[in-house]
């Protein structure tokens, strides 16, 4: 009962956060909406649909349209055995893209990659975030962000890697063992000078975890909070909604919306999806009622 006490306390907490993402400022007195831009061949559920400069500008403009908070561009897809991409092409797939978005957008934009040197050209081409999914291990990837002393980060647990962490997934206790690693890389980030208010955490659903895994995560979520920071959840058309609902990635819509919600309840601060429209609209009752 003690800890629920202190998680509630901290979830109040974290809504007089006020995010530090780039050119933005964002207070966190809401859930707000990441709306996932990806300019991949081979994304799960969205690959190659927006695969040129123009159809992913029209797309993220659209996604402004619905409501988005903040643009997640993509240029390496982390799906379940997916094969790196060279560093050439996917600077060749997201910068072109930053930069006009860049000049045509008014909301913060992020930049999903674990590569240094896409960090760094994201960052001088106009991003506002830098979201990676190994949580800034790269060599040199700590430095980067935090010689940028406005762009913010989100640090994301995942075991093992992209080509084979679905494979035989292990854990002991994973709220703990997610719970630990993130503070080690939030307690790194701040020894490197990188502010508090700049940073993000992602428990990483999906990334080296099985069903049972994933559930367990959700259904405590909430203990993150406990770190002291925002919550980013990305559960959007993911496999473990597919394993409860059925269906194919186009056909998760309802349960993505769910889990959102879900999220949103238990503290996160922001959910990354596809669907923007369907998810702002379910998070405006969350936040009448919050």
């Amino acid at each position: 009962m003690q800890n629920d006490s202190i998680a509630s306390h901290s979830a109040i907490a974290t809504k007089d956060f006020v995010f530090q993402c780039g050119r933005f400022q964002l207070n966190l007195n809401r859930p707000h909406v990441m709306g996932i831009v990806n300019v991949t061949p081979d994304s799960f559920s969205d690959g190659g649909k927006y695969s040129t400069v123009d159809l992913a500008v029209e797309h993220a403009l659209n996604l402004i349209e619905e409501g988005a908070d903040i643009l997640d561009i993509g240029g390496e897809s982390t799906r379940p055995g997916a094969v790196p991409v060279p560093l050439e092409e996917e600077l060749s797939r997201v910068i072109p893209l930053i930069t006009r978005l860049s000049k045509a957008c008014n909301i913060p934009l992020s930049i999903d990659t674990y590569k240094t040197e896409v960090m760094r050209a994201a960052i001088d081409a106009g991003v506002d975030l830098v979201n990676d999914v190994k949580a800034l291990q790269e060599e040199g990837a700590l430095e980067v962000v935090a010689a940028n002393d406005q762009v913010g980060v989100c640090l994301m647990h995942m075991q093992g890697n992209p080509q084979t962490m679905q494979e035989d997934p292990r854990y002991e206790d994973v709220l703990q063992e997610v719970t630990v690693f993130l503070q080690n890389r939030l307690n790194l980030a701040i020894e490197h000078g990188i502010d508090k208010n700049r940073i993000l955490l992602d428990p990483g659903f999906g990334f080296g975890k099985r069903t049972v895994d994933n559930i367990k995560l959700i259904q405590e979520l909430s203990a993150l909070q406990l770190l002291g920071q925002p919550l980013l959840v990305g559960l959007s058309r993911k496999a473990v909604l597919g394993k409860l609902v059925g269906g194919d990635e186009q056909q998760r819509l309802y349960a993505g919306i769910a889990a959102s919600v879900i999220s949103a309840m238990k503290g996160a601060s922001f959910v990354r999806v596809h669907d923007v429209k369907a998810t702002v609209d379910a998070l405006k009752v969350v936040s009448a009622v919050s």
